[in-house]
């Protein structure tokens, strides 16, 4: 399945030699800015982790893993990774991170079962990040500090992008606009989440949604999160629940939202046992990161992954992503994005 948004008198304002410099120059000076801010030091991660260790990422719980067998290691099965959401943790307790410090890495994932279209490939590639916290800085407040740490880097990359290529004005606004999901479910209780997101986007052009996985004021989510990373069912200082949240940003080359990065303060012993029960998965507690983390064994973290390609095309202004990234996609899409003046890489 597949779909496609061709935006009206669409120009792509780079030609494929700009833009995959456009692009190196875009990686290499948001990893710097972003490494200075957190103070984050790069690892090397894994492609993919062993099945049954509870190391890769279930995202909704209902994407399929790549997976295959390893011959010389009597057919055990490895996955290639969703995400490095748990795996990042473990690492910070194996090197042995001091708290105010974390981790950063590029993170390539496969997602065989997504549904292709503007933003949405095969192929994720992410700068998955990690950083030790203290008890006392788990809250809202803390959250919202380095929700504005990375938008600064954005802000700043953006700026140094449209002074290489006068042919880009910059659009992204000051600040980010701090709001609860079920603040925002109230505001426009008739609206589907997508359309909540993008009401609010076109409002106020960057937007930090609080409380991304837990049930809101009519039994749903606004969008569904794994019980075993983000902390999403502790109830912080305003009353509601959730110290996670999506970044988003409104995009006017194609009239809506765009998720930049997914984050959130990651979960305590009695959060993790707190959201297996919620969502009936307390098997998971014999597991190896769960284990660890029910032993103490773990440091208390916050972390996130902020999309490299989803990020370029947005700062280089293009139309889909496939024009800032190698993938696979349908003939027809080529064919559409070849006559709209968008062709992917």
């Amino acid at each position: 399945m597949s779909s496609l948004l061709i935006p009206d008198n669409y120009t792509a304002l780079l030609d494929l030699k700009q833009t995959e410099l456009g692009i190196k120059k875009i990686k290499d000076f948001f990893l710097d800015g972003l490494s200075t801010e957190l103070r984050l030091r790069r690892v090397t991660a894994p492609l993919f982790v062993l099945r049954g260790l509870g190391l890769n990422d279930d995202l909704n719980g209902v994407e399929r893993p790549v997976s295959f067998p390893i011959k010389c290691m009597d057919e055990k099965v490895a996955e290639v990774v969703h995400s490095l959401a748990k795996w990042k943790r473990v690492t910070l307790a194996e090197y042995d991170v001091n708290s105010g410090f974390g981790i950063v890495t590029d993170m390539n994932a496969i997602r065989a079962d997504e549904t292709l279209d503007n933003l949405h490939s095969l192929y994720v590639d992410q700068w998955d990040w990690e950083r030790v916290m203290t008890a006392g800085e788990r809250n809202l407040t803390f959250l919202r500090k380095i929700v504005n740490k990375i938008y600064s880097t954005i802000l700043r990359t953006e700026f140094y992008i449209c002074e290489t290529y006068p042919q880009l004005h910059p659009y992204l606004p000051e600040e980010v606009y701090f709001i609860h999901s079920e603040e925002l479910r109230r505001m426009y209780p008739h609206l589907t989440p997508k359309e909540r997101e993008d009401a609010i986007c076109h409002e106020h052009g960057a937007v930090f949604i609080i409380g991304i996985g837990g049930k809101l004021g009519d039994g749903q989510e606004h969008d569904l999160r794994a019980p075993d990373y983000d902390d999403w069912s502790t109830e912080n200082e305003e009353g509601f629940q959730g110290l996670n949240g999506d970044l988003l940003i409104w995009y006017p080359i194609l009239g809506r939202s765009i998720e930049l990065s997914s984050m959130g303060i990651r979960v305590d012993k009695e959060t993790l046992l707190r959201q297996l029960a919620l969502q009936g998965k307390e098997d998971r507690c014999n597991l190896y990161f769960h284990s660890r983390l029910l032993e103490g064994r773990l440091p208390l973290s916050i972390g996130g992954g902020i999309g490299q390609s989803r990020l370029c095309m947005v700062l280089l202004h293009k139309a889909h992503i496939g024009e800032t990234q190698s993938s696979i996609w349908p003939d027809d899409m080529r064919r559409e994005c070849l006559q709209a003046g968008m062709p992917l890489i």
